[in-house]
């Protein structure tokens, strides 16, 4: 039974890019296809500085390559290149040593409460028997050294690597450990891409099961330096259940689509309010515009927050509720969107 190219190829779609969710023929990698009396020979080339890509892509190919019918034997040869510098965040991104899945947190805009997100998403994930860390890519506005109560400056080690901080079993690091509460982060851009590198890449993080990023809002220069260089397992996008938030989502979700980055899902975040003294549910912001974005970006919501007294007073004191009080309303639903990521992520 002969084989043809286009055989060929379609079984190579099937072969993911490490990192993304999109095949290595989509990605334009496939430069080559010789076929001789079933023996298969593909080249393909590819930029990259990590030498597990090119090696994982290698073992994968020829796998699938080798299961197709009337193929005796499969070759595939792969010409290396370093990444152009400035390139867009294609195949240059590279895993972190040690790390198994980087999660983005991001939003179009701010006063969303994704921090409060990602702070209790990364203790939900946590108490899932998961290692995780979580990095406060935020350089001009520092918020989690608060969410966690913390004010203990980072150490480094003989190697010149820091050593995060550690409070609720999570490895942690900020800007805010690192500056005085009245210190602004007074940087130009170059200077703050250089210290989301070093937050990234030079934190001994150890060995994680999740590394989640609370990114700044926006679609801005943290942002794309950061997609550009990290192989990202996914982004989650945070939103309020009103249009002036939903419309700002969308484009932080077609950031992330335009680099190859899945969106996990969405989160809605202050979805409603139960009244304390009668139990009754008021839409502050709306209802429903989360479950119809999410269905707009075809993702899944990952999930539903309610606005809650008890997770604001527990974040002002350095506290997550789901650190505080697993059985709160807020906890539950981050325990359910932990559990949704880790199903999505298996």
């Amino acid at each position: 039974m002969s084989i043809s190219e286009e055989q060929v190829r379609d079984a190579l779609r099937s072969v993911r890019y490490p990192g993304f969710s999109r095949d290595i023929v989509s990605f334009g990698l496939v430069k080559g296809v010789d076929i001789d009396n079933g023996d298969i020979k593909v080249q393909l080339a590819l930029a990259t500085n990590d030498p597990n890509i090119p090696a994982t892509i290698k073992n994968d190919s020829e796998k699938i390559l080798r299961e197709l019918d009337g193929v005796r034997s499969a070759k595939v040869l792969i010409d290396i290149h370093a990444p152009p510098a400035g390139a867009g965040a294609s195949v240059g991104a590279t895993r972190i040593p040690g790390i198994k899945h980087v999660i983005a947190i991001a939003s179009g805009k701010g006063g969303v409460g994704k921090s409060t997100v990602a702070a209790n998403l990364a203790v939900a994930l946590e108490q899932t028997k998961a290692r995780v860390g979580l990095c406060d890519c935020d350089i001009y506005g520092p918020s989690i050294s608060l969410m966690f109560g913390t004010r203990e400056r980072p150490t480094a080690t003989d190697e010149n690597k820091i050593i995060p901080i550690e409070q609720y079993n999570l490895k942690l690091m900020s800007m805010g450990f690192l500056l005085d509460d009245a210190s602004p982060a007074i940087l130009r851009g170059p200077m703050v891409t250089r210290y989301t590198q070093q937050f990234l890449r030079q934190v001994d993080w150890g060995e994680l099961e999740f590394l989640v990023l609370d990114l700044p809002p926006g679609t801005g220069d943290i942002q794309l330096t950061i997609v550009q260089t990290v192989a990202l397992s996914g982004a989650i996008i945070v939103t309020t259940p009103q249009e002036v938030a939903l419309i700002d989502a969308r484009k932080a979700a077609t950031m992330f689509e335009k680099v190859n980055v899945p969106v996990l899902g969405l989160v809605e975040n202050m979805s409603y309010f139960v009244s304390p003294s009668d139990n009754k549910r008021y839409d502050i912001f709306g209802s429903g515009g989360g479950e119809r974005e999410a269905k707009r970006l075809r993702v899944p919501l990952l999930g539903q927050v309610p606005i809650d007294i008890a997770t604001r007073e527990a974040g002002d004191r350095g506290q997550p509720i789901v650190g505080q009080d697993r059985q709160s309303p807020v906890a539950v639903e981050f325990m359910a969107i932990a559990q949704r990521i880790r199903e999505a992520l298996a």
